[in-house]
């Protein structure tokens, strides 16, 4: 670690800390770090190697194990669970105390492990520092570990080098560095060294190059300026281990859940034992009691319950390519209301794409879509084979690229080698049926003049069978200023007057208006180079870009029917952001704001504007930060998906940080709780769907559970109160908690998910499991419950003076009621008759725990042990037709919430506006 923090004042003359080297012109940023074009004698790097420690990323210090495996037991659920358990101890009830110890530690356990993982996205950062970097020092260049390398040191740059640290550059000869992991550029940028304003945004700083980036073209010489924790990348570091990641709606619920049980449990335990001794019971007795009602009233299944059904969720969504690092990430996924989209790489294929020609004054469109050679040509929509003129321009842009695809590769990003845009053009090349290696071998390159950013063009001459022809790619500006003639498909090439020249500017800025990168193609007879000037013939022009997914626009479209905002947040240029934006119905009703009109704003102003902002470009880390904050500052549940090293704050930061794992970095796919294994946008959108079936089929346990609960405490504390004997001894009410808190609450963590849940409305932020909706079908099942088993109890206990035979009777009618219940609980709209048995599952455990209490019921030792006694098939048909009661009643509830506009899964129109109006 460094013992000083890096560019602070050392007696070597480094001067303090500044972000505005990207200023200074090449000598003055040498003087300013004491450094000279031909680098640091060995003195001067020892000295600040000393000074400013390895050139590596902090390591942030971790809380013991202990520590943390000891905070897991702060939730409040599994503190009442110990209770539970002590209570379970203290009854002599050995069995379900060890099963909910075993509840217990595994919820723990898991909590514990994902904590424990929490440092990996800082170490991915470090293992992403380049292992070797080339310098010069005392004149000689240098081959050291990165981690040596000391602001002052002069790098020596060449295609293909990891940068090991910022550094403004002092030479470049048509260098290139691919900047997309840190900036969001979807293309390698032009690097230059004349000074830029102190103002300028990052992905504008053309004169500095940045750690953990790669230089793919061309080479260099840069004076190190940052190393370390001071680099951009260091301190995108810096901002993810201050990052908290917040709690997800999920864990807020439950332990609110655990606070309001674990309350209930003490009351019902006073009110109980109180009664019971006012009405003389033995202390003893009503203690014991006491404890089996408070064990009944804890939910000891929960976090199994909630486990099970937000592990199978993730199975499931392994299944549609999404990884989660953490369980409770699904749920947060299906209360998203925003999801923020980095563009390139996400929404686009990251793969540049030629989507239009213009040859001889005429457009064409170019089909397909990213490196595949599918797609064709068509002129004013009607499909047309490539012209003459077509392959004429497609063999010049080959003969005047340098980059090829891996042989025996399919056409990809990872498989080209060489600039994107030169990758474009291989494919045009394709479709226009010009065979590249064949051309290349029969036309060998002679000689070349390379692109800088003063001519603005590549020129290279080869050896035809028609003899020595140039061939010259670049701005539409230069190359066509350049033209003496145009070539035409009805014969040869016709002068160029001043009037062409004017249509062919006109047609490049049209194009560049449509966000299309533009290029001109041209060639000449002979060597142009050697004969001093230029002579050349215009082709045409060549529009490309990133293309947006094909799935893209459609998963956009399901997001706004589902409720969900879509935003992107993109640091490539505003007019290619809002192009793709507006193609995939992103820019509609909302606006588009650039990384300097952000930085204009205060927070506040941020968090009251974000709501109307579908765009945001040229946007820097701490911006993307900003916007996730701003957003959560009005109450949204965000997601953010992202692949670059620039999007680990915001990803860990969102609510659901979501990383491409095919394209995403490290950095990013351990900054998210989510990752993507097919980089597909569209998978966001399952995801959404199955989080939504997750919380659902949480809600409709809880609502079964609570429900059952409050029926049984009912009975036990009406008739307590109603001064009759208590309906159910001890272990027949733990028999129905344990009963009805196993098997079929476990099946409703399986209920398929309900047709149109992605038609409804995001569940509002801020909002609880426990709406009005769900307290009163709860409360109606329950109280429900309690008087018709009261009713029962009274009149069976009346009329045959048998305490054992009414309790029988109740005890089967409560049985026969929960398990109705855990039928009507599968929807709170539709009734229980709407396929009820769709959930096989529920099916299969409810038809063994009737299996089960038949074989108690028949046997009389186990029909004994339960405090039952045999009754006649009359009270047996009673306690039936009590039970079934529940059904009418509960569904009559439904319809009368629905009818009066309360019902829960009101729907969405087809389309939702994007701004939304603030929660």
């Amino acid at each position: 670690m460094a013992t000083v923090a890096p560019n602070s004042v050392v007696r070597q003359g480094v001067p303090a800390r500044r972000d505005d080297w990207h200023s200074l012109p090449p000598d003055q940023a040498l003087k300013a770090l004491s450094s000279a074009v031909d680098g640091l004698d060995a003195a001067q790097a020892l000295d600040r190697q000393r000074a400013f420690g390895p050139n590596e990323l902090a390591q942030r210090d971790r809380s013991p194990v202990w520590r943390l495996l000891l905070a897991q037991f702060k939730n409040v659920m599994l503190l009442t669970l110990l209770a539970a358990m002590a209570l379970s101890v203290a009854m002599g009830k050995t069995g379900e105390a060890v099963a909910i110890g075993v509840i217990v530690l595994f919820a723990a356990g898991l909590s514990f492990a994902q904590e424990f993982k929490a440092e990996r996205a800082i170490a991915s950062l470090r293992a992403l520092s380049a292992p070797l970097a080339t310098v010069i020092r005392e004149g000689d260049w240098r081959r050291l570990p990165a981690r040596e390398v000391v602001p002052g040191d002069i790098l020596v740059l060449a295609a293909g080098d990891r940068i090991p640290a910022d550094a403004r550059l002092i030479e470049a000869a048509n260098l290139r560095v691919d900047e997309s992991a840190l900036t969001g550029e979807s293309v390698p940028v032009e690097k230059q060294l004349a000074s830029l304003d102190a103002a300028a945004a990052l992905a504008e700083r053309t004169n500095m190059v940045h750690a953990a980036t790669t230089a793919v073209f061309g080479r260099g010489l840069a004076v190190v300026t940052a190393i370390g924790s001071a680099t951009q990348v260091g301190q995108i570091a810096g901002l993810i281990a201050h990052v908290r990641e917040p709690a997800t709606p999920l864990q807020r619920d439950l332990d609110r859940v655990g606070k309001q049980l674990l309350r209930g449990s003490l009351a019902v335990v006073a009110v109980v034992v109180l009664f019971g001794l006012q009405r003389g019971q033995p202390l003893a007795d009503m203690v014991i009691f006491g404890i089996a009602l408070a064990v009944a009233v804890v939910p000891e299944a929960l976090p199994a319950v909630v486990t099970v059904s937000l592990a199978l969720g993730v199975q499931r969504l392994a299944r549609r390519n999404a990884v989660l690092r953490r369980l409770a990430a699904a749920e947060t996924l299906g209360s998203t209301t925003v999801i923020c989209t980095d563009k390139t790489g996400t929404l686009t294929r990251n793969e540049m794409t030629v989507r239009g020609l213009w040859l001889a004054g005429q457009d064409w469109q170019v089909g397909g879509a990213g490196y595949s050679a599918q797609g064709g040509f068509a002129m004013q929509d009607l499909a047309l084979p490539p012209s003459a003129l077509v392959r004429e321009l497609a063999t010049a842009a080959v003969l005047a690229s340098d980059a090829h695809f891996e042989a025996g590769q399919p056409a990809t990003a990872s498989s080209l080698r060489g600039d994107p845009t030169e990758g474009a053009l291989l494919v045009l090349a394709h479709k226009a049926e010009v065979d590249v290696s064949a051309l290349r071998s029969a036309a060998p390159r002679l000689r070349e003049q390379p692109f800088t950013s003063e001519s603005k063009r590549m020129a290279c001459v080869h050896q035809t069978q028609d003899g020595v022809r140039t061939f010259v790619k670049g701005a539409p500006e230069v190359v066509v200023s350049q033209c003496t003639h145009w070539a035409t498909d009805q014969g040869p090439a016709v002068p160029f007057e001043p009037l062409d020249l004017d249509r062919a500017l006109a047609a490049a800025r049209r194009m560049a208006d449509g966000a299309l990168r533009v290029m001109a193609i041209a060639w000449a007879h002979g060597d142009v180079l050697e004969a001093g000037g230029p002579a050349l013939t215009l082709l045409g022009l060549v529009g490309m870009d990133d293309p947006p997914r094909a799935e893209a626009a459609e998963s956009v479209a399901r997001c706004q029917t589902a409720g969900v905002r879509v935003v992107m947040i993109t640091g490539d240029h505003p007019a290619t952001a809002a192009a793709v934006a507006r193609e995939l119905g992103i820019l509609k009703d909302g606006r588009l704001v650039t990384g300097a009109e952000l930085q204009a704003l205060t927070d506040a102003e941020l968090a009251e504007q974000v709501n109307r902002i579908a765009v945001f470009a040229r946007v820097a880390p701490a911006d993307k930060l900003r916007i996730v904050q701003a957003l959560q500052a009005r109450g949204e549940v965000v997601a953010m998906t992202g692949d670059g090293i620039n999007d680990a704050p915001a990803l860990k930061r969102a609510d659901i940080g979501v990383a491409m794992g095919r394209a995403g970095t490290d950095v990013a796919k351990d900054a998210a709780a989510m990752t993507l294994t097919d980089d597909n946008f569209a998978t966001v959108v399952a995801a959404v769907e199955e989080g939504r079936a997750i919380y659902d089929n949480i809600k409709k346990y809880l609502m079964y559970l609570l429900s059952s609960n409050t029926g049984e405490l009912g009975l036990m504390v009406g008739a307590t109160l109603l001064g009759w004997p208590l309906p159910l001894s001890a272990i027949q009410l733990l028999y129905v908690n344990l009963a009805t808190d196993g098997l079929p609450a476990l099946a409703l963590a399986l209920d398929p998910p309900a047709g149109d849940i992605m038609r409804r409305r995001p569940r509002p932020v801020g909002q609880g499991i426990f709406t009005p909706t769900v307290v009163k079908l709860m409360l109606l099942g329950g109280l429900w419950s309690t008087a018709v088993n009261l009713a029962l109890y009274h009149a069976v206990l009346t009329r045959s003076g048998d305490h054992t035979a009414a309790a029988t009777v109740t005890f089967l009618s409560l049985v026969g009621i929960q398990f109705l219940k855990a039928y009507t609980f599968r929807s709170q709209s539709h009734s229980t008759l709407h396929k009820p048995f769709r959930n096989r599952w529920l099916n299969w455990a409810v038809a063994g725990e009737l299996l089960a209490l038949a074989a108690l019921y028949a046997l009389p030792s186990l029909r004994q042990a339960l405090d039952m006694a045999l009754v006649p098939a009359s009270d047996l048909l009673l306690a039936l037709g009590v039970a079934i009661t529940v059904v009418p009643v509960l569904d009559a509830a439904k319809w009368w919430l629905g009818r009066s506009g309360r019902s829960p899964d009101k729907r969405l129109p087809a389309r939702t506006n994007l701004a939304r109006s603030p929660q």
